[in-house]
């Protein structure tokens, strides 16, 4: 009986000593999942009704900042109809892109796709033609691969018909909405300054990411995704992300001349 009686206080404070360890444990351990993202609120007074709603959703225009156009560059004017010449186009060509108003990513698919496989450094224009971006060129294979890199942030916008997404590799950054878009219109316009907000805020979360990835959806104009593309500077005119990326779906299945321009 006091040899039973002995191993079962030895195996209560076994036990006892166990659920200690575990309790000791499990909070830094804890500790160790990264925090989820603050929201990125609304408009202010976008819950208000009368005056203060309308003004909440006036949209005042963001300051355009960016590089100057590059003057050697070659310009393409984009009017979705004609195929520009790209005669002489090679690595290392310098490329500026001017897309017309009501041109879209699924008619300029083959001409990036020819400027990606020539190896040319794209430069996009800003509707305002002040400023143009450089952009890399990422095709879905490219951009996967870009995905699957062990490196902290991955920041890409999906750019949709609806406003912007903003998303990392450990979530999407959530707006007023949780089930809607980071960055919803405006006024029926894009939201280039609280997109901007959204930028620095993961900036500050991810302060080693340099590039950031622009996903616009096959029937967005390009246009505005050079307007978006201001938003990577902050309020002050400084740079957030220094490099640009550009997605664009290859057309079609691969062929033996893919990237040749006719």
């Amino acid at each position: 009986m006091r040899v039973r009686m002995g191993l079962s206080a030895a195996l209560v404070a076994l036990c006892a000593l166990a659920a200690g360890c575990t309790s000791k444990n499990t909070e830094p351990l804890k500790a160790l999942a990264p925090q989820p993202l603050p929201a990125l609120t609304g408009p202010a007074g976008a819950g208000d009704g009368g005056e203060d709603r309308e003004a909440a959703y006036r949209l005042t225009p963001a300051p355009v900042f960016g590089p100057e156009v590059p003057r050697a560059a070659r310009r393409l004017r984009l009017d979705g109809t004609a195929k520009p010449d790209l005669a002489g186009v090679k690595e290392g060509t310098v490329v500026l892109l001017v897309p017309e108003a009501d041109v879209y990513l699924a008619q300029e698919v083959e001409l990036l796709a020819a400027l990606d496989h020539a190896g040319a450094e794209v430069w996009l224009a800003h509707p305002e033609g002040k400023v143009a971006f450089k952009v890399g060129l990422f095709d879905e294979k490219a951009f996967q691969a870009w995905l699957d890199e062990a490196k902290p942030g991955k920041v890409r916008v999906i750019q949709r018909q609806d406003g912007f997404e903003l998303q990392t590799n450990v979530g999407k950054l959530p707006g007023a909405d949780p089930n809607g878009p980071t960055v919803p219109l405006r006024g029926g316009q894009l939201d280039v300054a609280t997109l901007r907000r959204g930028f620095v805020r993961l900036k500050d979360r991810f302060s080693t990411t340099t590039d950031v990835c622009f996903v616009p959806s096959f029937g967005t104009e390009l246009a505005k995704v050079a307007s978006a593309m201001t938003a990577v500077y902050g309020d002050d005119g400084k740079v957030v992300f220094e490099e640009l990326r550009l997605v664009y779906p290859r057309p079609g299945a691969p062929r033996p001349d893919a990237g040749k321009w006719r």
